[in-house]
């Protein structure tokens, strides 16, 4: 499953990894339903201390390219550090239109 293989990824790259929640949400795409193409991913990490969101971003991107070439779609990603998390809104991703 994708969103086993993203999650191992991730965790073997962040080892401070604090927090990852991983949600499939292909099924709110149209013709995407049961296609793993559409995630949102809240990850925080100590190790992204002194990084700007796109280079956070950029990070994961690399991460999973094999996995964009396979079928990822799209994902919507909140990278933070502890520090802001505790500071968060909620997290919420945008709408697609069908």
């Amino acid at each position: 499953m994708r969103k086993q293989k993203i999650e191992d990824l991730i965790r073997a790259q962040f080892p401070k990894l604090r927090l990852l929640e991983i949600d499939d949400e292909s099924h709110k795409h149209a013709g995407r339903q049961g296609q793993e193409s559409h995630f949102k991913v809240l990850l925080v990490s100590e190790d992204f201390n002194g990084q700007t969101r796109v280079q956070r971003q950029r990070q994961i991107n690399e991460l999973l390219k094999e996995e964009f070439s396979s079928g990822l779609h799209a994902l919507s990603l909140r990278i933070l550090t502890p520090e802001e998390l505790s500071k968060a809104e909620t997290f919420q991703s945008p709408n697609c239109h069908k």
